[in-house]
């Protein structure tokens, strides 16, 4: 039989029991005693050097070394390559038949799949995080050194629970954190964009929430009880003016966004915005582009994406010129439903990847929750690391507003 040290109380255990007993560590009757015990192991605090206390007047600082060395590596099917699926993608998009198609990618990414017997049915949001985080892990040396306490992999969705339940007690959105009663671990609650942006924050990454709303409508009291009981996070957040405002529209500045030259001066409305903002992200001029003629790599990251209950994750997006010289848009996105092996079979043969990757404007137009005035949601992650008074501005949540 096989013996464990326990990581918090070092005790020497039997590897059946182990498990059980670092869970129990974590219970609000032990917390108090154990946590002082975490003390000995080191801490690379990445997000607030505040003095905030979780408990019974205990340092919040043991429970985030604790967790460093307690999180658990997600365990993923991993498409070999220099970029996995993301060198897939981009052959298929060099390849295809479209002759007047222009695509921007994100760099690489990990496609995380909620699995029958652990997540299906509400943990997307957990698997978009998962897939954001791979991405910066891998891409930004800044934000790989403070996510996870610096660990260089991606937490587990228990993992990704415990550091969502440590920002909230730093501070970070209080008023979501309310809509859980500040407790996410070990349930399956629906999250989304708020809790995303929250738990990043809490590492210091400039993560930030674009609400595109459109007109209110009434629906009834059972649907609205069913929104409520899943939590889904759609709640509208206070607007600031960030620095995408300028591919907004503004309700007292009604402009048309300026876009491929071919469609200059056309006035875009309704999920046509949502496409427009996609288009101008990836393709903004401050980041460095690589590649093809057709298919240009970005350093954007991806875009965590909100909608009818379901997130995604946005890793580009396709524009092709039709024969009215007009662009037709295909947002590029990775869906935690589909199986990842799945998704690599239909792009290593070229055959069948388009349903599984490209979403056209059509499929924004419906949607099932038309309970707030807010149908879809972004969440995106500016360059560098924020610290000190920005850390404090980071923790109340406001969000880039637009009317669809």
């Amino acid at each position: 039989m096989e013996f464990f040290t326990c990581p918090l109380c070092h005790r020497f255990l039997p590897s059946h029991k182990i498990e059980r007993h670092v869970d129990d560590h974590f219970t609000d009757e032990e917390l108090s005693r154990d946590l002082l015990l975490a003390q000995e192991v080191d801490s690379r605090r990445g997000a607030s050097s505040s003095s905030s206390t979780y408990g019974g007047g205990i340092d919040i600082d043991s429970k985030f070394a604790s967790l460093i060395s307690l999180q658990t590596k997600e365990i993923l099917y991993q498409v070999k390559g220099e970029n996995g699926l993301m060198t897939c993608l981009k052959d298929c998009l060099t390849f295809e038949s479209e002759k007047d198609a222009t695509s921007i990618l994100s760099g690489y990414i990990d496609h995380f799949q909620c699995r029958e017997s652990e997540d299906v049915g509400w943990g997307c949001g957990w698997r978009n995080i998962q897939m954001l985080s791979s991405h910066l892990i891998k891409q930004r040396q800044e934000a790989r050194e403070v996510l996870f306490g610096g660990a260089g992999f991606v937490p587990d969705i228990p993992s990704l629970q415990r550091w969502l339940e440590i920002a909230w007690e730093l501070g970070f959105d209080t008023q979501g954190s309310n809509d859980f009663n500040n407790k996410i671990y070990g349930k399956r609650n629906w999250i989304g964009t708020t809790e995303c942006a929250a738990l990043l924050r809490s590492f210091g990454l400039r993560a930030m929430v674009v609400d595109f709303c459109g007109e209110e409508t009434n629906t009834g009291g059972s649907a609205n009880k069913m929104l409520v009981n899943k939590n889904v996070s759609k709640r509208k957040l206070a607007q600031i003016h960030g620095p995408m405002d300028r591919f907004l529209f503004k309700e007292d500045q009604k402009e048309s966004f300026k876009h491929l030259s071919s469609d200059a001066g056309k006035k875009v409305k309704g999920p046509e915005v949502i496409i427009e903002w996609v288009w101008n992200y990836f393709s903004n001029n401050n980041s460095t582009k690589l590649g093809s003629k057709r298919v240009i790599l970005s350093e954007k990251a991806p875009l965590y994406f909100q909608e009818d209950g379901h997130s995604r994750t946005i890793v580009g997006i396709q524009a092709v010129l039709k024969s009215n010289k007009m662009h037709q848009y295909n947002l590029l996105i990775l869906d935690p439903g589909h199986q990842t092996e799945a998704l690599e079979k239909s792009m290593k043969q070229n055959f069948g990847w388009q349903k599984l990757i490209k979403r056209g404007i059509h499929t924004l137009k419906k949607h099932q929750y038309q309970l707030t005035r807010t149908v879809f949601q972004l969440c995106f992650i500016e360059p560098g690391i924020a610290r000190g008074e920005e850390i404090e501005r980071l923790k109340i949540l406001r969000g880039i507003h637009h009317e669809i």
